[in-house]
């Protein structure tokens, strides 16, 4: 789909919302300035993979474009409007329905749909969003023109939440806007740019701190045999929130700030970094049986907090996935050329098809039973190729082993 084979602009563009004389003029700028907003778009490109995301102000007469994100070149910026015929906007509005398909090729309801054939839409999402009191503003949309998986329940989970978020955030800019500009106003501007962060932090991190703190007391406290059998599980589950959410802050900085960055030290204290997560694992998981073999005899440059979390991401993998009761090896050695890691355990063989997909983010193995988004594997390859290095997985005999490898000196400047 190229940018000429989109519908032309039709009434107003992005030159009228520059020249302040727009018909949605206050919609686009509320949108069009709000920095949840732009997260959002960028967060909602990948988790989907998309690379066009747009928050649309829909009438039933009119698209526009309030915001934009755009990787593939439609040509669409704030304040260019498209027919609204042209799009599956409409359908969303008198509706009340998302619209969702992976491939317009293969879709039991958009196979072959018109507008999906003529302007080669593939992969598509469409949420309503509505204002907190029940009107319909418009659509937080994701398009591409080649198959992308939209339809998880984790994906749509999501989408349905930043949605929600949009529609909240605009009742309380028109709030705000009714108010004098005085430092309650600026105070809850912070606020609304920060809502993102707080929807997918502060929910999660308080409660987990709250859940933290009790286990710590109860530590200190005379315990049953019971209560020493449960303690444990406890500090397990606490273990995995943590790593979830870290796992989602992560990413999503990844994504916004061009990918995980590392600092490089020329001889960095990789191996003191690997015992230290090895040891958090061994505490978090006290029925787990983690054997440590390392021999780093050379000078490694590295960033080792971050090459340590991509280990720690492997062996939560490991502990997952793992035959219960089965020791998990983590072996570590220096080359002439690389140091390389790898994270062994037993259990099922990761199927062929699944093994390129692993590293992926939302991708998880079929024996996977909802821990977790999907996030682990994919951060750890992250963290490897911002080394020059690489990541990969080999099963045989039962055992499967995920192997890290990076050069041992930094790359030249």
């Amino acid at each position: 789909m190229s940018q000429s084979s989109l519908p032309q602009a039709a009434m107003q563009d992005h030159a009228a919302f520059l020249a302040q004389r727009h018909d949605f003029q206050t919609d686009i700028d509320r949108i069009a300035g709000s920095d949840t907003v732009g997260t959002i778009l960028e967060t909602v490109m990948l988790a989907t993979n998309m690379r066009f995301a747009a928050v649309a102000r829909v009438t039933a007469e009119r698209w526009v474009a309030c915001r934009t994100v755009d990787e593939v070149n439609f040509g669409l910026a704030e304040g260019d409007e498209i027919d609204i015929e042209s799009t599956f906007c409409q359908i969303v509005r008198t509706s009340a329905e998302k619209v969702l398909f992976n491939d317009s090729g293969t879709d039991d309801i958009y196979k072959d749909h018109p507008i999906a054939r003529k302007f080669g839409i593939v992969s598509y999402a469409s949420i309503p969003i509505y204002r907190s009191d029940g009107s319909f503003f418009g659509t937080l949309c994701a398009i591409d023109t080649e198959p992308r998986d939209v339809k998880d329940a984790r994906v749509v989970a999501m989408l349905e939440m930043f949605a929600d978020v949009i529609g909240r955030s605009l009742e309380t800019e028109e709030r705000l806007e009714a108010q004098e500009h005085n430092l309650a106003h600026e105070k809850e501007l912070a606020r609304l740019q920060d809502e993102l962060v707080a929807v997918l932090g502060h929910d999660l991190r308080n409660p987990v701190a709250a859940f933290s703190a009790g286990i710590r007391q109860l530590e200190r406290e005379p315990l049953n045999d019971k209560a020493r059998m449960i303690l444990p599980l406890m500090r397990s589950s606490l273990y995995r929130m943590n790593d979830l959410i870290s796992n989602i802050m992560l990413h999503a900085r990844a994504r916004l700030g061009g990918g995980i960055r590392v600092t490089l030290t020329p001889d960095a204290p990789l191996a003191d970094a690997v015992r230290q997560v090895v040891e958090e694992i061994r505490a978090a998981e006290p029925e787990s049986t983690i054997n440590l073999d390392l021999t780093l005899t050379r000078p490694v440059a590295c960033d080792a907090p971050r090459v340590a979390q991509a280990v720690l991401n492997l062996l939560s993998n490991a502990v997952r996935h793992g035959t219960p009761g089965s020791p998990i090896e983590v072996r570590g050695h220096t080359g002439e050329s690389e140091v390389s890691i790898t994270v062994s355990n037993r259990g099922l063989a990761v199927p062929g098809d699944l093994r390129d997909k692993l590293f992926h983010p939302f991708q998880r193995g079929t024996h996977a039973e909802g821990e977790g988004l999907g996030l682990g594997l994919y951060i750890a390859a992250t963290i490897a190729e911002a080394h020059n290095g690489q990541i990969g997985v080999t099963c045989e005999g039962g055992t499967t082993t995920f192997a890290f490898t990076l050069p041992l000196t930094a790359p030249a400047a």
